[in-house]
This record gives C-alpha cells, sequence and structure tokens, in this order.
C-alpha cells in the first residue's frame, strides 16, 4: 500500500506570502519611478493595497524593505549570468566574457540599474551593500575566476583581489552604462581584451 503524503500550506501562511509579494512589486515599481529617497511608504502600502501595519509586520522600515528589493533584484542578475556561462563550459575565458555580456545588458535596463548601482550604495551604505554584492554577482564573478585559474587558462593571481577589482570595475561599467557615459560595446570589447590579456 503506498501512502501518499502532501504539503497542506495554512491559509494564514498563503496570505503572508501573498502580502509579502505584493510589497516587493510595489515597492520596486515605485523604487524605480521615483528612486529610494523619494518614495514615501504610505505610496508603497496604497500601491500594493495593504496596511500600514501590513507593511511593518514583513519589514522593519523601508530601508528593510529596500534591501529585500534588492536582493532579489542581486539574485536574478546572478541567475542570469550563470545561464548565459553555462553553455561556454569548455572554454572558461569565454564563459566570462559571456557572464560580462550579460551582466552589461542588464545595467542597461533602467530598473535593475537604479536599484542595484545608484540606490543600492546610497539606502544601504556602502559596506551593507557590498556584503549583498559580494553574495550574488560578485560571488559569480570570484566562482568564474576560480575556475579558470584552477584550469590553468587564467594567470594564477590572488583571488579575493582579482575579484574585488574587476567587480569594481564591472559597477563603475554599470554606472557609465545608466548615464549614457558608456557604450555597451565599447565595454564589451575592453573587458574581452582584459580577460584576453590575462590568458596564462
Amino acid at each position: 500500500m503506498t501512502l501518499i503524503t502532501s504539503t497542506i500550506i495554512p491559509a494564514g501562511a498563503e496570505r503572508h506570502a501573498e502580502t509579502r509579494a505584493a510589497l516587493l512589486k510595489a515597492a520596486r515599481a515605485l523604487f524605480v519611478e521615483k528612486g529610494f529617497a523619494e518614495t514615501g511608504t504610505p505610496e508603497i502600502v496604497a500601491t500594493a493595497g495593504v496596511t500600514r501595519g501590513a507593511l511593518y509586520y514583513h519589514f522593519a522600515d523601508k530601508r528593510d524593505l529596500f534591501q529585500a528589493v534588492l536582493e532579489a533584484e542581486e539574485e536574478a542578475l546572478a541567475a542570469r549570468i550563470n545561464a548565459v556561462s553555462m553553455p561556454f563550459a569548455d572554454d572558461p575565458v569565454e564563459a566570462l566574457i559571456a557572464g560580462t555580456r550579460a551582466f552589461l545588458a542588464a545595467a542597461t535596463d533602467a530598473g535593475t540599474n537604479q536599484i542595484v548601482f545608484v540606490d543600492g550604495p546610497a539606502a544601504l551604505g556602502w559596506d551593507d551593500w557590498r556584503k549583498i554584492d559580494a553574495r550574488h554577482s560578485a560571488a559569480t564573478l570570484r566562482e568564474g575566476l576560480s575556475a579558470v585559474m584552477d584550469a590553468g587558462v587564467l594567470k594564477p593571481l590572488p583571488l579575493d583581489e582579482i575579484t574585488n577589482m574587476l567587480s569594481a570595475s564591472f559597477n563603475e561599467a554599470a554606472l557609465g552604462l545608466g548615464t549614457g557615459r558608456y557604450a555597451q560595446v565599447a565595454l564589451e570589447q575592453t573587458f574581452r581584451a582584459l580577460f584576453e590579456g590575462l590568458r596564462a
């Protein structure tokens, strides 16, 4: 006899999840449209269609809500980079370049750029923002660099140092794309030349 088990999610838990999702969606839209500083919590709860008490049940304050939005944005960015890098597993440098292209394409999105690169450091402070970045896109970069060095494709370099220096370059590139100061094609060419120059 086979027993079939299922997980039943309590109605209250489901409602909490829906409320949290509505807050994150509304907050992201407003942060993109107006920026963190100009967005108020009354606007967020009105857009989400929830009460002010619901906001503070899920998040300590606006900063805490923004951090959750940023985490989700960073997770999506890292997943996008990993997805395009996988087909180039046989050539780790090409995988790095594919990931670079995906990062730069994401940075041209006004919403992603505003949340991750403009408001992220300003709203959370540089140290807290870097911790979040280190868990996601910077971690993806570090793993990629480690893989190419382990494979003997890239020159052996101090991993933390090269990761942090390249991460800073990527963030500068993203800010430049957001303001129109840099062109994506020129940045892709620059990063390709850099990675090719680091081949063992």
